[in-house]
């Protein structure tokens, strides 16, 4: 009677293990774009949701707009440097921003997101990314520059 070898030799399993770190040598960094670029995409959806209200004050004639006019609230993946996050002139104009921070990758933290109301009434996006640690073109939300 011939016996059967059962299980796996030592060079099956070191094949399998070196497979499984080179795709985790893959996978993880991208992974990690991925949660910055998702921290990001969310500080600014945080900043957008208060264009209404900002509309809204500035069709009354309220140019000095306060965060609790608007009704903002901290997050973990926001922070405001000084004063209230929306700045506005007599003639319409001005901005909301913030800088991304707090709880997020050191990747994206210090980088400002703003989104600009120009005299006619158009909003923009713009990221100054200088002050963050290892940004990526890959984390800017779609419409922001």
């Amino acid at each position: 009677m011939w016996k059967t070898n059962r299980g796996f030799s030592l060079i099956e399993l070191m094949i399998v293990v070196a497979i499984i770190g080179i795709l985790a040598a893959v996978a993880v960094p991208a992974y990690q774009d991925y949660v910055a670029r998702s921290q990001v995409q969310r500080a600014y959806s945080e900043l957008a949701a208060y264009i209404s209200s900002v509309e809204e004050h500035l069709s009354k004639g309220q140019l000095a707009i306060s965060n609790m006019d608007l009704g903002y609230t901290p997050s973990n993946v926001t922070e405001i440097m000084s004063g209230d996050i929306a700045s506005f002139l007599a003639d319409g104009s001005g901005s909301l921003g913030v800088t991304i921070g707090g709880n997020v990758s050191p990747m994206v933290s210090g980088a400002r997101i703003s989104i600009s109301r120009s005299v006619d009434g158009i909003w923009s996006c713009d990221i100054d990314e200088s002050g963050a640690g290892a940004w990526k073109i890959f984390y800017t939300p779609t419409g922001c520059h």
